[in-house]
């Protein structure tokens, strides 16, 4: 694992501003409740921090990753080298930009909750983020693997982006200059894009009845809690949907997988496509039960699973 020399630390305290921490357990900032340390986790507390801390990082080739809620996210045992960057405190805030009979356009920025973003449209009146409720993470989160379900994804209704650059600059992306695909938002080439960090999104919605936009979401919350598991820490859906056939998880549930255990970690028996921690789970054990999950369906069936959860460290 890759280590900070002190000169590096030094600079990446004072550029942090004292929010910074050295190895920082990331089983503390992931809905798995699994993963070893980042070397450096720091939150910065404005935008123009964040830009100076990029550029920096940058310049002294420091490697980094940006961190949403942790929700999609199995971080190894032996942690995540290099800078771990967090926008949940410099990147906060839902804007209505305009609004009509018709519709509206608001910014969210990406280190803003999900949820609070349905709850802020539903309370509204703004249609079109029903789809979403229940998914957890940030909005950035929620852009970057275009999160959704059969009911909409958040490419329908995303309008544009506000990116910055690893030079400190900004730029916006309209929606057109996106590759959308299934679980994926691919900026363009001339974006640099693993580089560059999600500060905003901007949002079409159609305006409804708040009632009835209400009703819709008391149904889809309840559909959700039936169907998935809820109460057991997971990661949501740990492979993608086949292009075609049958999902992920009736292919993992045909294959007599539910229930299947390695240490801690389960195979759900509500819904085959969620590995959950049952308390003591390693992020080897989940690991381990995936590499079983893609290895015993592809036997049965000659379907490969893909990941949807990212899987980071060494």
């Amino acid at each position: 694992m890759m280590r900070l020399t002190a000169d590096d630390r030094k600079w990446l305290s004072d550029a942090a501003g004292g929010s910074v921490c050295y190895g920082e357990p990331m089983a503390r900032h992931t809905s798995f409740r699994v993963g070893g340390p980042a070397e450096a986790l720091v939150t910065p507390a404005t935008i123009s921090d964040l830009s100076l801390l990029i550029s920096g990082l940058k310049d002294r080739k420091l490697p980094y990753r940006i961190l949403g809620g942790g929700t999609n996210l199995i971080v190894r045992d032996s942690g995540i080298p290099g800078v771990v960057i967090r926008l949940q405190q410099c990147c906060r805030g839902i804007t209505v930009e305009s609004s009509n009979n018709a519709q509206t356009a608001l910014t969210a920025m990406s280190g803003e909750n999900l949820q609070k973003l349905c709850v802020f449209a539903m309370r509204r009146g703004f249609q079109g983020l029903n789809f979403a409720l229940g998914i957890p993470g940030t909005v950035g989160g929620a852009i970057r693997m275009n999160a959704g379900t059969a009911l909409g994804w958040m490419s329908d209704v995303l309008e544009s982006l506000i990116v910055l650059d690893p030079s400190g600059r900004m730029k916006t992306i309209p929606k057109a200059d996106l590759r959308v695909a299934y679980r994926s938002m691919v900026f363009p080439d001339t974006c640099n894009a693993p580089e560059n960090v999600i500060i905003s999104g901007r949002f079409v919605l159609k305006s409804g009845d708040v009632g009835a936009i209400k009703s819709e979401a008391r149904k889809i919350l309840q559909q959700r809690r039936r169907r998935q598991p809820t109460i057991l820490p997971s990661a949501g859906c740990i492979f993608k949907n086949p292009s075609t056939g049958k999902t992920a998880g009736e292919l993992i549930d045909l294959a007599g997988l539910k229930g299947y255990k390695v240490g801690g970690a389960e195979i759900s028996l509500k819904h085959a496509n969620f590995i959950v921690n049952t308390g003591k789970a390693t992020a080897s054990d989940i690991l381990t039960i995936m590499a079983q999950m893609r290895r015993i369906v592809y036997e049965k069936f000659q379907i490969s699973l893909e990941p949807e959860v990212i899987i980071e460290g060494e």
